[in-house]
């Protein structure tokens, strides 16, 4: 991206970044939050090289990573826990990773993580 003048990265991290994470996803949790800072800290890195690096912070969408490792309790539990008042869908995400990634419509952003989460974490 250097040698071509800049880009675009776009991280993918997640509510869980901010909450901790549900039942034994601690790990899970901390992972997220390091992509969360890393994205503050490689944006102020890269912004000299006319790089912009984002991220995109999904809470609780019905994915298989929800079939494998959710109980239907737990998602009934997220689904109490979101304003929306139910779980979000993959392509509701879609519209976050366009705006990020459109030169137009964000070239005077970076350094931001835009939570899609159902109003699940307000920050």
């Amino acid at each position: 991206m250097r040698a071509q003048g800049g880009g675009n990265i776009i991280n993918v991290t997640s509510v869980a970044a901010r909450t901790g994470g549900g039942p034994a996803a601690y790990l899970y949790a901390g992972s997220k939050g390091f992509v969360s800072t890393a994205t503050h800290g490689l944006a102020k890195e890269l912004v000299g090289d006319g790089i912009r690096v984002n991220a995109v912070a999904p809470g609780v969408i019905q994915t298989p990573f929800q079939d494998r490792f959710s109980t239907p309790a737990m998602l009934e539990n997220f689904r109490a826990s979101i304003p929306m008042g139910r779980i979000g869908e993959p392509e509701e995400c879609v519209g976050a990773f366009l705006y990020l990634a459109s030169e137009q419509l964000s070239g005077y952003v970076t350094g931001q993580v835009i939570e899609v989460n159902g109003g699940q974490y307000m920050p």
